[in-house]
């Protein structure tokens, strides 16, 4: 009886200690999901993120269009208002690399923002996971 309780715990031991190394081994380096970099002369800052990052905040980019009256058109869900009040989107200008413009909103109209500043028209803009941007650039959450 006492061999069998001893080898019992024997390899229960094994087999937690090899589970353990193998959840380190699959785990590999850690690697940061975003990198947000200031830019000089500036408060705004560079979001670099990785593919799968980018695939976890769902962010869905598409071009400003032209609009009404010379306006820019963006969907509303791209617009984000920091605590001042002040109107921005985020755009790309390579894959998974973000920054945030400024914009006044000019005018909604179903769930479309009508900008009378902002990026040029045909910028990819984030139209879904603005506000995670932001809030990954102002660090909230850290």
């Amino acid at each position: 009886m006492k061999r069998l309780l001893t080898t019992t715990l024997l390899a229960a031991c094994l087999a937690a200690s090899g589970c353990a190394g193998t959840e380190k081994a699959l785990a590999g380096p850690k690697v940061e999901p975003a990198k947000v970099e200031k830019l000089d002369g500036s408060d705004l800052s560079k979001l670099t993120l990785t593919d799968k990052a980018v695939e976890r905040l769902g962010i869905r980019l598409v071009p400003a269009q032209p609009g009404p009256a010379n306006m820019l058109a963006v969907p509303y869900s791209a617009v984000v208002y920091d605590t001042k009040g002040k109107a921005w989107v985020f755009v790309s200008s390579a894959e998974g690399v973000f920054q945030r413009a400024s914009v006044i909103v000019g005018s909604l109209k179903g769930g479309v923002a009508h900008l009378t500043a902002g990026p040029d028209a045909g910028t990819r803009v984030v139209a879904d996971g603005a506000a995670e941007l932001f809030g990954a650039e102002l660090g909230i959450g850290k």
